[in-house]
């Protein structure tokens, strides 16, 4: 993967998830209610999409529109159509 435009900005994202997640690790230690996990974990889901999206949309900005200039267009578009793909199965 080449190197994101938003790579600070993706990268504060992720640790925030992973702090998140170090937080439902307690938060099952603890004996929390499940609701409250549960909860957290939609939150976690919702986090971890929104910065798929973040690193969808560069992707699209950069690597797709310069694949294209260059006359990769059906290559790009495959790769692009399985990238899509995957990232829908992420619900």
């Amino acid at each position: 993967m080449k190197k994101h435009a938003n790579e600070k900005a993706i990268i504060m994202r992720l640790r925030r998830i992973e702090g998140q997640v170090r937080g439902l690790v307690r938060m099952i230690e603890e004996g929390k209610d499940c609701e409250d996990v549960l909860i957290q974990i939609s939150s976690v889901k919702s986090a971890l999409h929104k910065t798929g999206q973040v690193i969808l949309e560069g992707h699209l900005h950069h690597c797709v529109v310069d694949a294209i200039r260059d006359g990769d267009e059906e290559e790009t578009i495959r790769k692009l159509s399985s990238a899509l793909e995957q990232f829908s199965r992420i619900v």
